[in-house]
């Protein structure tokens, strides 16, 4: 018995070798038993998705794969291949990453977090509101992982002043009890009651139980607070990731393969059209996700949890601690004042390029004959201008370094050595291993055939179709990373739609969106994995909350995509793009 246990855990603990070793040579016999370009891209996106689930190999690296395995397949050419790993879609990932990255240098986020959180206030439903609002916000433009590691923090902060204040009133109250029977006091002092607890008498102090009681129930209180106030950040990150472009990864692989797959798509997917779909669907499910923690973590009296008349001692006490936190920033600097320009600059300049609605600068100067300017050019142009613009006031005293010598001219407000530390690189592998294995899919015709086989679908109505591959990807990214769920799953609804004659966006949309719905587990996401360590959670707690919000969200998105998404791409008819999937432009 010994002997079997050890070899399981020895199994066990060599389970990525033997996982990288054992399933090539498992499946092999599909593209030796079928001897087909088919059977053979099958064989590699198998092989992917069963490493990307595991992770027995870096997501990145199994990126790579198809760099070796198509050009060896007869797939496609080794360059070609090379060619899918940096594409539009990286260059606009790359600059709006340079952008979070200047933002969190210069701590400008964390400025705009207490600053918003001083004008809300400490009230429980209010801090509530504060911490969801503020947290959602920031991860439009900086990563989910960066917003709540920086919030969680603070609001643990806020939350241990507020139940310190309590505590120290309820002391108070309790004295002051005692002050006013000094006669009782002393008879509880001099006959113990005696409280009997499994037939065994105890002597208890009346005064002390009282103390003992009182303090159990704000432990209480404040455990279920600091769990729905670690769950209310975690989420609202995630759900404010869905409103931008450049919010989360699996909208920018949208984003590539739509470009990859329907290339003669007129740029249906842009920073200004996706806000337009995507944020009123935020703001909805944010508003849900608020009223259904409320109701887990706060209860129902939303006149208690708001609480209404003058602040009390402990809000007081809690308020000086957020102001305490902004002060340590002290005066804002030129450099934030500089990089809150740029950015704002940035988002004028996403909106405007192509707006829909209207010519945008971007068609009046240089898309007159074919889209040249993208909106990964404006990212890299604006973000090329924190290398360039000072993170001083030119010309002015740049002060002293740490060894006593005189600055002679400031650092930019963005150096190499900051990028080269923060950036994520291997998300820029990741997506384009997603773009490869979409044009690995195409040239070998899997796509074909994968969308002749769901042709059945067409007799399903659209908004089923949707609903059901929302939950199911919702479902399958519980357990896997959204990035490598969107980059497996987007080239089938794609075949899919285009042999069931659905617009490509009626199902790609909903289901990225859906990707990013990872609510129940600790491991889905890193929010998740950080708001699990530091908020006292347990499993279920996270399932619980994250089923229902989960719930919320695919309806929410759903709700979006049947009403102003149909009037906004025109989801009622096949559009002419999509009947020409192998013609590049």
């Amino acid at each position: 018995m010994y002997n079997w246990e050890r070899v399981l855990h020895l199994l066990w603990h060599h389970r990525n070798y033997i996982i990288i070793i054992v399933t090539p040579l498992v499946f092999l016999p599909l593209p030796l038993v079928y001897p087909s370009s088919e059977a053979r891209c099958g064989y590699a996106i198998i092989l992917m998705a069963l490493y990307w689930c595991t992770e027995c190999m870096p997501l990145a690296v199994t990126a790579l794969l198809p760099v070796i395995l198509f050009p060896m397949m007869g797939i496609m050419k080794g360059g070609d291949v090379s060619i899918e790993y940096l594409k539009d879609s990286n260059m606009l990932f790359i600059g709006g990453l340079l952008v979070a990255i200047a933002v969190e240098h210069w701590n400008l986020h964390k400025r705009i977090a207490l600053r918003v959180l001083l004008l809300v206030g400490v009230r429980p439903s209010l801090l509530m509101i504060g911490f969801m609002s503020v947290s959602a916000f920031l991860s439009m433009w900086i990563s989910n992982t960066a917003t709540t590691a920086m919030m969680l923090p603070i609001a643990h902060a806020v939350l241990q002043q507020l139940k310190d204040t309590e505590t120290q009133a309820n002391e108070r109250d309790l004295q002051a009890q005692a002050a006013d029977n000094h006669a009782f006091e002393l008879e509880v002092q001099t006959k113990p009651e005696m409280i009997h607890e499994r037939d065994t008498q105890v002597p208890v102090y009346v005064h002390d139980t009282q103390r003992e009681f009182r303090e159990k129930a704000i432990e209480a209180k404040y455990d279920l607070l600091t769990k729905g106030m670690s769950l209310s950040v975690c989420y609202s990150a995630s759900i404010g990731g869905t409103a931008t472009l450049t919010g989360t990864t699996p909208n920018l692989i949208l984003k590539g393969q739509m470009d990859e797959i329907f290339p003669n798509n007129t740029d249906v997917i842009n920073f200004a059209s996706w806000f337009g779909f995507c944020f009123p669907s935020m703001v909805l499910m944010l508003v849900l996700a608020w009223f259904w923690l409320h109701f887990m973590f706060l209860g129902f009296n939303l006149k208690k949890s708001f609480g209404c008349g003058e602040k009390s001692e402990s809000d007081r006490a809690a308020y000086t601690v957020m102001k305490v936190e902004y002060k340590k920033l002290g005066r804002i600097k030129f450099a934030e004042v500089a990089v809150l320009v740029l950015f704002i600059l940035l988002v004028l300049l996403w909106f405007t390029r192509e707006p829909g609605f209207m010519p945008g600068w971007a068609t009046v100067l240089f898309n007159k004959e074919a889209a040249f300017v993208t909106d990964g050019t404006v990212a890299i142009l604006m973000s090329l201008l924190f290398f360039v613009i000072p993170s001083q006031v030119p010309f002015s005293n740049y002060g002293y370094t740490n060894e006593g010598k005189r600055i002679k001219a400031p650092p930019a407000l963005l150096t190499w050595n900051v990028v080269h530390e923060r950036m994520p690189w291997n998300i820029v592998l990741l997506l384009g291993g997603g773009f490869a294995l979409a044009a690995g899919s195409e040239a070998s015709n899997l796509s074909k055939w994968l969308g002749e086989n769901l042709s059945p679908l067409q007799n399903i109505p659209p908004f089923a179709i949707s609903l059901v591959l929302s939950l199911l990807i919702a479902t399958f990214t519980e357990c896997s990373s959204n990035t490598a769920t969107t980059t497996l799953f987007l080239p089938i609804l794609a075949s899919m739609a285009q042999n069931i004659k659905l617009h490509p966006l009626y199902v790609m949309l909903p289901c990225t969106i859906a990707a990013s719905l990872a609510f129940m587990l600790p491991v889905a996401t890193p929010p998740n994995a950080i708001a699990f360590s530091f908020g006292n959670l347990k499993v279920l707690d996270m399932v619980k909350a994250g089923f229902m919000l989960n719930i919320i969200g695919i309806l929410c998105i759903n709700l979006a995509i049947n009403t102003w998404g149909r009037a906004m791409f025109n989801l009622d008819t096949f559009p002419d793009w999509a009947n020409t999937t192998n013609s590049k432009p």
